[in-house]
């Protein structure tokens, strides 16, 4: 399952740059509390073995990280998976080189607009047990 969380947006700001003036630490922080609940009630629909990607087009760690590394904690039922080893299961090219560490030591999709050529992108990724 997929939740294409809505976010701040901060990840599309070469394309959008006007976006920077209708953003603040509230917001974001506020943005962080919706998608945390939005997680966590895609989270109850998922069958035992079923997977669950969060992704946002924000870059901050506050709306990324942060969120996945606390539903890991909340969430015992869900085991997190390494991005790029899923990526290079899906014969994805250079999977590695699109993902980067999070505190768990397990890797993200993140994918950078000066790196990648797109928009800023994040995803986690988890297996109900």
């Amino acid at each position: 399952m997929l939740v294409d969380a809505p976010c701040s947006g901060l990840g599309t700001l070469r394309r959008n740059p006007d976006l920077k003036w209708r953003q603040n630490l509230k917001l974001v922080e506020e943005m962080a509390v919706t998608q945390a609940a939005i997680l966590q009630s895609a989270a109850r629909l998922l069958k035992p073995g079923g997977r669950l990607v969060y992704a946002t087009c924000s870059m901050l760690v506050q709306e990324n990280e942060a969120v996945a590394q606390a539903f890991t904690e909340a969430n015992p039922g869900f085991a997190p998976l390494d991005v790029g080893e899923v990526l290079a299961g899906l014969k994805v090219e250079a999977a590695a080189t699109l993902c980067s560490g999070g505190e768990n030591g397990l890797r993200y999709l993140r994918l950078w607009p000066h790196l990648h050529q797109t928009d800023g992108f994040f995803a986690a990724v988890w297996q109900k047990s």
